[in-house]
């Protein structure tokens, strides 16, 4: 903003007094927000129409293909590494993930913003107990719809077991099919015979491929569909060739662009580096053109 010359503001306190900037109808100066790499993405994940009309079309898209998953008995949706029996014969399920898959948690972000935070297990152990999430378009009517037929839905989330009975209430209440506790399986969860690591969610998935024909998985991360053994751009791509033809068929991607396994991998999944290094990392990361 430009200084007003110091004539003019001599003249106007002559004039007028100590009139207050109130009365002028210009409201007071206010700071600036602090910067933050994930307003933007919020922004849009929260705000934009094209968030829902992307999530309503993927749910619309796999609901075409349902008859056709029901029908055919070697239709299966898990990686080979997850399924170790024939699922021919057992009966229909899905998988989907939770967070930014099924429920919308952006306002958690939104807090994390306005406050100047950033992610910690207690903000988020207290929003999950809030059981305040909402649906994303779409996805209430399809999976309802999918229950109706005859088919599971095992929500299967890194979301602790800890958080299981607050996530199971937010779903139910916010009309998601789920009859039983157990359809929830979070971090954390025992499968026997099958040692998982960290927030891989591949005994989870072998859990649920025991008993069920899996037609179809929603995620809105590559982990929430196969495990990455290497979390690089080039191992998230080599751990979703060999299926890349179940794309939009057996395996449905709901958009996030607020956080993920994709942004750790730019910076060599390194978060002991300083937010400037890792803003670094990521704009290295970026291809210009020619």
């Amino acid at each position: 903003m430009r200084a007003l010359p110091v004539l003019t503001l001599l003249a106007s306190a002559l004039l007028g007094g100590c009139v207050s900037v109130a009365t002028h109808g210009t409201p007071p100066a206010s700071a600036d927000p602090a910067a933050d790499d994930s307003l933007n993405a919020t922004a849009w994940y929260q705000t934009s129409l094209e968030r829902d009309l992307i999530t309503r079309e993927v749910f619309r898209a796999a609901g075409v293909h349902l008859d056709a998953a029901l029908a055919d008995p070697s239709w299966d949706a898990l990686p080979r590494a997850d399924r170790d029996n024939d699922p021919a014969g057992l009966p229909p399920a899905i998988i989907v993930d939770v967070d930014e898959t099924v429920l919308d948690n952006s306002p958690h972000q939104v807090r994390m913003i306005r406050s100047g935070g950033s992610f910690s297990e207690g903000s988020w152990d207290a929003w999950v107990e809030e059981r305040a999430a909402t649906p994303l378009a779409g996805a209430v009517e399809f999976l309802g719809e999918a229950a109706r037929r005859g088919v599971t839905v095992f929500y299967v989330s890194n979301r602790t077991v800890a958080q299981g009975p607050a996530t199971v209430d937010n779903l139910r209440a916010t009309g998601f099919p789920i009859a039983s506790a157990d359809q929830f399986l979070g971090k954390g969860t025992v499968v026997e015979g099958c040692a998982g690591t960290g927030s891989d969610k591949g005994c989870r998935r072998e859990l649920v491929g025991r008993s069920h024909r899996v037609l179809m998985q929603f995620g809105d991360q590559v982990g929430d569909l196969v495990d990455i053994a290497s979390n690089t751009r080039a191992g998230r791509a080599a751990a979703v060739a060999p299926y890349a033809a179940w794309i939009g068929e057996r395996w449905w991607v709901l958009p996030n662009p607020v956080y993920g396994s994709w942004e750790p991998a730019l910076f060599g999944n390194d978060w002991s580096l300083s937010e400037g290094q890792r803003r670094a990392a990521k704009q290295a990361a970026l291809d210009a053109g020619q």
